[in-house]
């Protein structure tokens, strides 16, 4: 038996070899070199346009209502008597109809939780349910389950890994350089190849508009806040100084190569809090008009993409100047949202690379300016409402603080003031006629 599984074994042995040959030939000719070049063959976007033929779209409306009419209404299925300035007990069901209606969808805790679609993009996390949509349905949702897992999964995690190992041994190299014109066109070159490897692990398609407008060296570059592939998206078409926590573990070993490289900023657990410190530090580094742009996320948490939330003033205290971008992802194709209190970064990355591909649009707005008399809070909520109105995005004025945190007092006065306007109002205009 011996010598005829000797035969097998290397016939075995040389289809494997040469399958990983092919493979790894497909990675480097259409993968790695075009990301080297920043070039695209189109396959993403010829991908991108057959999934929208798959998908199908159901839309659900709901018309807004103002106070007054429901209370009329109300009050005409329950009774005869008008809005007459006085007080009817049926009053009551508007204001738990809408505190349960609050309770389900309310405009900051539902910016914490994932994107509702207008149509089911075959994937069971958007839809616990699929299997009872119909059997068609069905059947594509398995298909795409092959694809996504036994496919796009296994290429997806060997780009991640060869983007990763490719930048922390090249950072580490280029870190024995003398500081310099080779060192600093090496580390961008190098963290621009393996950025755009990282996209490719992700199957981004990023649009990039008004590519005139990209932050300068010694600036600030603040953008709302999704997901952390937000880097990513930025760093493929441009490098950044990062600024973070020191972490441990593989990320860790990620931080400290990157910095042998590029002046990034990372801070201590201990230093983090003293917003002196890193105030200073940040200060420091935009006075160099040689070093990178910083790139900060002012709201300091993830938000779902549907709005942009209260950005700390820390950032615009700094610098007078800053460079706002707007970052929107189409969650049609994968929901880019990291609910960090449900997943853990591992289960997140893993979702994102399982999912049909990440769609967004990156626009690069003018550099604003801070005016005269305007303090760091104004000019926050300036440029916040900005990249809002050219994202398409809900402004807000909630701090994504709320999160972890309790909603004030004065924020439910409003609808009793609201609802006692209408009632002495009402009372008035009776008084009159």
């Amino acid at each position: 038996m011996g010598p005829f599984m000797s035969p097998f074994n290397n016939l075995l042995c040389m289809l494997l070899g040469i399958s990983f040959t092919v493979w790894f030939t497909l990675l480097l000719v259409f993968i790695i070199v075009p990301a080297i070049f920043g070039l695209s063959f189109g396959i993403r976007g010829l991908y991108m346009k057959t999934l929208l033929k798959v998908f199908k779209v159901s839309i659900i409306a709901k018309e807004p209502t103002s106070l007054e009419e429901e209370l009329k209404e109300i009050r005409r299925n329950g009774s005869s008597r008008d809005l007459d300035g006085s007080f009817e007990m049926s009053d009551t069901f508007y204001f738990c109809r809408r505190g349960i209606e609050s309770i389900v969808d309310d405009e900051v805790t539902k910016r914490f939780t994932a994107e509702e679609l207008e149509s089911w993009n075959l994937l069971t996390r958007s839809n616990y349910n699929f299997q009872h949509i119909s059997t068609r349905l069905t059947v594509l949702w398995g298909l795409g389950v092959v694809i996504r897992y036994g496919f796009l999964l296994p290429l997806r995690l060997t780009l991640a890994i060869t983007g990763v190992s490719l930048l922390v041994v090249f950072t580490t190299m280029i870190g024995f350089l003398p500081n310099g014109r080779v060192k600093h066109f090496l580390s961008e070159k190098v963290h621009l190849m393996c950025y755009r490897i990282c996209v490719r692990a992700l199957t981004a398609i990023i649009t990039y508009h008004h590519s005139e407008n990209k932050p300068k060296n010694g600036g600030i570059c603040v953008a709302n806040h999704t997901s952390p592939i937000d880097v990513i998206i930025l760093a493929s078409d441009g490098c950044y100084a990062m600024v973070g926590q020191i972490h441990g573990g593989l990320m860790g070993l990620i931080q400290k190569s990157m910095v042998k490289a590029c002046p990034h900023i990372w801070f201590e657990r201990s230093e983090v809090k003293d917003r002196h410190l890193v105030a200073k530090r940040l200060s420091d580094h935009v006075k160099d008009k040689s070093k990178l742009p910083i790139l900060i996320f002012p709201e300091g948490t993830c938000i779902n993409n549907t709005s942009v939330m209260m950005f700390k003033k820390g950032s615009f205290e700094i610098a007078s100047t800053v460079y706002p971008v707007a970052i929107k992802y189409d969650p049609r194709f994968g929901d880019a949202f990291w609910n960090s209190s449900k997943f853990g970064m591992v289960n997140y990355l893993l979702r994102m690379m399982s999912s049909w591909a990440i769609v967004c649009s990156v626009w690069y707005l003018p550099p604003m300016s801070r005016q005269e008399g305007e303090d760091a809070v104004q000019f926050a909520n300036r440029v916040k409402a900005a990249i809002a109105r050219q994202g398409g995005l809900v402004d807000l004025l909630w701090d994504g603080g709320l999160k972890r945190g309790k909603v004030k007092d004065t924020f439910k006065e409003e609808q009793q003031k609201l609802y006692s306007k209408i009632l002495v109002g009402t009372q008035e205009n009776r008084s009159r006629s």
